[in-house]
């Protein structure tokens, strides 16, 4: 079950391919001969790029430590609100052990690298359709290129890290405010 940023973002991404595949493809470009190696090329590219990895991280980083400084408070009997934490799946119910916990945040990062990755190759392969059909204006279809990639990673990551930063420092902030555990 993906957390409702993860939804919203999941839906974010696949609208924005469906508009730019269906851009593409209402172009001449693909009329013309593409060379095969195109998708590969952009699957390379799309591995390279820092952009295609920030936010995947960035989400992990924050998930962690949001479900790090949790485990004080499970210990001293608190309930999970997110649903995804929970034995039953349902939200204010008794949390899953630390190393199931563990388990789902990687899996979910792993999920926000995938959608990370489909987008910065969808602009890839944009980028380069663009640029064989306007080669007069490369710099330009590069720079925008780049600037959307970044844009994409820079609100991917927000949407998904932000909620558990705000989350972790309400935690230790609680924490400290409680005293140590037993």
């Amino acid at each position: 079950m993906l957390t409702q940023p993860q939804s919203m973002v999941r839906r974010t991404i696949t609208g924005v391919l469906f508009v730019g595949l269906s851009f593409v493809w209402s172009t001449r470009v693909l009329a013309q001969e593409q060379p095969p190696n195109l998708l590969v090329d952009s699957i390379k590219r799309a591995a390279l790029d820092p952009t295609t990895y920030a936010p995947a991280a960035i989400a992990y980083y924050a998930t962690y430590k949001d479900w790090k400084t949790s485990q004080p408070f499970f210990q001293r009997g608190a309930n999970e609100m997110n649903p995804r934490y929970t034995v039953s799946g349902l939200s204010n119910d008794t949390p899953v052990d630390y190393a199931t916990g563990n388990q789902r945040v990687f899996r979910d990062a792993l999920i926000n690298l995938q959608i990370s990755a489909v987008a910065n190759v969808t602009s890839n392969v944009v980028e380069s359709l663009l640029i064989k059909r306007y080669p007069e204006h490369r710099k330009l279809v590069r720079g925008l290129a780049w600037a959307e990639r970044i844009s994409v990673a820079s609100v991917l990551a927000y949407k998904l890290s932000n909620p558990h930063f705000q989350q972790a420092a309400m935690n230790e902030q609680l924490a400290r405010q409680w005293g140590p555990t037993q």
